[in-house]
């Protein structure tokens, strides 16, 4: 069982190794919480009307620090549970190239929610799964949504959610937000999450042999540094390295005390 089924929100204490611990960060106190989930999804996908029916009137809107895009919290209180729901910007991918990529990145990787819920446009599902296998790439728990399904069922779509989450290792819901269908369902998967009660593995997408190889050797030389380990997902943040990703180069530039060292190697691969 991942370390991810159950735990109770603390304010600090990061673990070791990259791991997913939980640890305050620059995007503001959070409120007492027993979980805390991060709502993401491509724009268009329903996201705002699926976040607006489940946390109703219990909500805040400001903005993310130092960016004028809007951040948006609510709060689900059930069976003695509390949840607090961040709604991300709508983004495409996490290849940080525009502000609303930059934000829902950096929120994922500093803030290191339990859950990212992510809402799918069941009309346009492969593009709409490209940002899911972006989060299943940092290793954090992640629960689908397929919303608009009645939109796709009139297009003569039919999605097996049961299938499709055998296929990716994650438990899919199906809704159709604007209506309010599937909402209930989902809240009630939401409070088994927070209770330990659903089965949320942070699964890593595999690359094959190869490019595991040069990312496991990737994340050794990253581990040089201990305190700049401590700080981030090692294995996305390999990936993203030898992808030549420039906010990953730069975050290694950056932060650690071997980046010449680290980044000449990758070269060399």
């Amino acid at each position: 069982m991942s370390e991810h089924r159950h735990r109770r929100r603390r304010k600090h204490g990061p673990g070791k190794g990259g791991g997913w611990h939980l640890r305050g960060g620059s995007f503001g106190e959070r409120r007492n919480a027993d979980y805390r989930i991060a709502l993401a999804g491509n724009p268009n996908a329903g996201k705002t009307s699926l976040f607006n029916a489940i946390t109703g009137q219990h909500q805040h809107i400001g903005n993310y620090p130092g960016v004028t895009v809007e951040k948006k919290v609510g709060y689900v209180v059930r069976d003695g549970v509390t949840i607090e729901i961040v709604d991300l910007p709508g983004t495409y991918s996490l290849s940080a190239y525009s502000i609303e990529e930059v934000v829902a990145r950096d929120f994922v990787l500093n803030e290191k929610p339990d859950l990212i819920v992510d809402i799918l446009d069941s009309t346009n599902l492969e593009r709409n799964l490209y940002l899911l296998l972006q989060f299943q790439e940092l290793g954090i728990p992640v629960l689908g949504v397929l919303n608009m399904t009645d939109e796709a069922e009139a297009q003569g779509i039919d999605i097996s959610s049961d299938q499709l989450g055998t296929i990716l290792g994650i438990p899919f819901v199906k809704t159709v937000g604007n209506r309010g269908k599937g909402v209930e369902d989902l809240i009630n998967l939401l409070v088994d999450a927070a209770r330990g009660k659903l089965e949320l593995i942070g699964r890593q997408v595999n690359y094959g042999r190869d490019l595991e190889n040069y990312r496991a050797k990737t994340v050794k030389d990253l581990t040089s540094d201990s305190d700049f380990a401590d700080t981030i997902n090692l294995d996305w943040l390999a990936i993203k390295l030898l992808e030549d990703d420039e906010n990953a180069i730069a975050k290694v530039k950056q932060g650690h005390q071997n980046a010449d060292d680290v980044l000449k190697a990758i070269t060399e691969y």
